[in-house]
């Protein structure tokens, strides 16, 4: 690997990496909200839910408001699971995307 390829796609891989560790960050609350209290002081959960609230608050606007919150949880999973497609498409229309060797 010449020292230059890491950031070569960096427009690229930095939004796909935060949308990667969204994703899984509120599958890991859809996970760890079956074991845990919602109102739980577990430092864990707080942690989760002080970085998907934001990503959760947005999808809860869409989602009928009949649905309990880990169904929200799993739609916005699907959600960002389609925006990173979405993103690689736009990037292989554009003819950005990455390379493999």
């Amino acid at each position: 690997m010449s020292g230059g390829s890491l950031f070569s796609v960096w427009y690229f891989d930095l939004p796909n990496f935060i949308l990667a560790a969204l994703m899984y960050t509120l599958l890991g609350r859809a996970l760890l909200g079956l074991i845990v209290q919602p109102d739980s002081s577990n430092y864990i959960w707080r942690f989760f839910c002080r970085i998907t609230d934001p990503f959760v608050a947005a999808v809860a606007l869409v989602t009928p408001k009949a649905a309990a919150p880990v169904v929200i949880w799993l739609f916005g999973v699907v959600w960002l699971f389609w925006l990173r497609v979405g993103l690689l498409h736009f990037f292989l229309m554009l003819g950005a995307a990455p390379r493999g060797s």
